[in-house]
């Protein structure tokens, strides 16, 4: 039997024929020229990166606590530091100037809606200065004694005697500013006392630079002995 016979129109269209993709429409086309864009070029001088820092919160700590935190104590300077007395950013602070305490993130709160409310349509700057990064845990009135530290109850931040709690800067007055922190302090735990920027920081309770009192009066001993008692102390060989 011979074989069959193939007309030459058929074996043209056979060999135009390809495996390749299907040539896009005149529809395409025109979508493809208008969302067609141009990568920008960048120096490498130029950042890639976002430089506005992330919104984090002073009530709380952005990951949490891998571990119950202890009660603890506040820190005590006793090697003469004076970190934290003194306005930084701001014109104007509110000092903590009795003792310290534990300050909770709902009193923090407060305090700083108070000082916004006061100050409501006026061009300011609010700074915080510390930040409640310290767990609470606790257990219920009606539990036994042991079976573990409790569940977590608030966010706290141990705060120093003569820190600086909170900043303000901007086109205010002075009387202003006074009366804000005044009712900020009456929402929180403690004696609070208003400063402003170039007052002279403290040591513990003393004010240094005030009355001829220097860093180096406050570091050396206060307790004066002649040398014949200091070597009666000494055991004898």
């Amino acid at each position: 039997m011979p074989p069959p016979r193939i007309s030459q129109g058929l074996l043209a269209q056979f060999s135009q024929m390809s495996l390749s993709a299907s040539r896009p429409t005149l529809l395409q086309q025109t979508c493809l020229s208008k969302c067609r864009f141009t990568v920008p070029t960048t120096k490498p001088s130029v950042r890639l990166f976002s430089s506005t820092p992330s919104n984090l919160s002073y009530l709380a700590p952005k990951g949490g606590e891998s571990r119950k935190s202890r009660k603890g104590r506040c820190r005590v300077p006793t090697g003469g530091s004076m970190r934290g007395t003194t306005v930084v950013w701001g014109d104007y602070g509110l000092r903590m100037r009795d003792h310290d305490r534990r300050i909770s993130a709902h009193q923090l709160r407060i305090a700083e809606e108070t000082i916004r409310k006061r100050l409501r349509g006026m061009k300011f700057r609010l700074y915080m200065r510390i930040a409640a990064n310290i767990g609470v845990y606790t257990s219920g009135n009606d539990v036994r004694m042991g079976k573990g530290k409790g569940s977590f109850d608030r966010w706290t931040a141990r705060v120093a005697v003569s820190k600086i709690i909170f900043e303000i800067q901007g086109d205010l007055h002075e009387q202003v500013v006074k009366d804000a922190f005044r009712l900020a302090g009456n929402k929180l735990p403690g004696l609070y006392e208003f400063v402003k920027k170039g007052d002279p920081p403290v040591m513990g309770l003393t004010k240094v630079g005030v009355n001829g009192i220097t860093e180096e009066d406050l570091k050396r001993p206060r307790r004066k002995e002649p040398l014949e008692q200091t070597a009666a102390r000494l055991p004898s060989a």
